[in-house]
């Protein structure tokens, strides 16, 4: 996962990149022996959630130490414990297979859409709830229900935003606390208190200095 860079330089970084093809974690299975890049984002996240407990740097190799963290997690979710991190186990940890391009089209369907405190369907929607129908009625994924938990508990942080990425901001306190769906373009589309669910400029003065990271489903 994405280490903590400030504020200000991440901002910068994530709209100055350009928007990139990218093959989503969980696209292949992964394997004991393998080697592959997805490998120290696995074990990261791994890490992240107590099971991978080797003390070194990741690495991309899919050894014992990954295995066992698996196997644990797979045991921990009830899932079957053979150490390969398929497609059930990247569901478990909060990756998912995204149509990206539908998934931003899908949620471009409900502009003008009012905001609504709690709101979780069109007759209003707050940020969360906005986020979680349009993921659930495009993939028939169901998100944890606040900012604060999508921020904590799904998907693995990016610095180099794609379309699709949710990107989160710090708006009342010091942690996540609005969430919105990047749709390219260093523009990002979300239900807001001022303009229900609109689309807006990651480099607008209210949002940049706000901004607190990205993550990928």
């Amino acid at each position: 996962m994405k280490k903590w860079i400030s504020t200000t330089v991440l901002g910068a970084t994530l709209l100055l990149a350009p928007v990139q093809a990218f093959a989503n974690l969980g696209d292949q299975t992964l394997r004991p022996t393998m080697t592959a890049s997805e490998v120290k984002t696995l074990q990261s996240m791994l890490k992240d959630k107590g099971y991978f407990t080797y003390s070194g740097s990741y690495t991309s190799y899919y050894g014992s130490y990954t295995k066992s963290a698996v196997i644990g997690f797979q045991r921990a979710k009830g899932l079957s414990a053979d150490g390969v991190a398929g497609r059930s186990t990247f569901d478990k940890l909060g990756v998912y297979k995204v149509n990206n391009s539908y998934l931003v089209d899908y949620a471009k369907r409900y502009l003008g859409t009012p905001y609504k405190w709690g709101g979780t369907d069109p007759s209003g929607f707050d940020c969360s709830g906005y986020v979680d129908y349009v993921f659930k009625q495009s993939h028939s994924i169901t998100l944890p229900r606040t900012a604060k938990d999508m921020w904590a508990n799904i998907g693995y942080k990016v610095t180099t935003l794609g379309v699709g990425d949710l990107v989160f901001f710090s708006t009342t306190d010091s942690g996540a606390s609005h969430v919105g769906i990047y749709i390219g373009s260093g523009k990002f589309i979300s239900a807001t208190s001022s303009n229900g669910v609109s689309i807006a400029e990651m480099s607008n003065t209210y949002w940049q200095p706000r901004y607190l990271g990205a993550k990928r489903l």
